[in-house]
């Protein structure tokens, strides 16, 4: 089972959502909050969930800032942005933040189910719109901020291997059957390449391994 929080400063909309994943016996819905202090308030009485269904626009602390401190505070929980919001500024902001998903408030219950389960299995849920927003993002970055300089970063070949299969869209399944590796195999090489490069999803990786030219 599932256990999942839903942040959002719109009571009715905290509702849909919560008939969407009513439909499946997958999810247990621990809480719901309504800004992003509220949720680390709610956090600090109960750390025992799996997943954050996050808005963006909210008050007191909105949703790329709740990110940011819940990827420094609770790295394991896994947090997919659910906004209306599919503005350039936001996407990019929001995988910055270190979000692990973005999807928008129209998903059926059915996708949203998947990206859940996609997410938790260490996957990218996207929206498709936003995932060709990203990728055009990854092809032309914006300059909302200097770019980096380029890190010393020690990549193995394999490692090398499994994020250039990461890079093409393709699920953990996929890698293996490619690489001729266990899922398990791979898995554990994504999580060397997440603590080397420093970031916290597939998204940063693949920016970050681009920006040093790695891939």
């Amino acid at each position: 089972m599932i256990k999942v929080a839903i942040v959002d400063d719109n009571s009715f909309l905290i509702k849909a959502t919560q008939e969407k994943l009513s439909f499946f016996d997958d999810f247990d819905i621990k809480f719901s909050a309504f800004d992003g202090l509220n949720l680390i308030e709610k956090l600090e009485k109960n750390r025992n969930i799996d997943l954050i269904l996050m808005d963006i626009e909210m008050p007191n602390m909105n949703g790329i800032e709740a990110t940011n401190y819940i990827k420094a505070n609770y790295p394991q929980i896994k947090i997919i942005m659910l906004t209306v919001f599919d503005n350039d500024e936001n996407i990019f902001n929001a995988i910055k933040a270190g979000a692990d998903g973005y999807l928008l408030k129209e998903v059926n219950p059915k996708d949203l189910q998947q990206g859940i389960l996609d997410t938790i299995d260490g996957g990218a849920t996207m929206t498709p719109s936003i995932a060709m927003k990203t990728l055009k993002l990854f092809r032309e970055p914006i300059r909302f901020e200097e770019v980096d300089v380029k890190e010393e970063i020690n990549l193995t070949s394999r490692e090398v291997e499994v994020l250039e299969q990461l890079s093409k869209g393709l699920k953990y399944e996929s890698i293996a059957e490619n690489l001729f590796l266990s899922k398990g195999t791979v898995r554990k090489h994504v999580e060397n390449i997440y603590a080397k490069l420093q970031v916290h999803n597939k998204l940063e990786a693949i920016q970050k391994a681009k920006n040093n030219k790695l891939i």
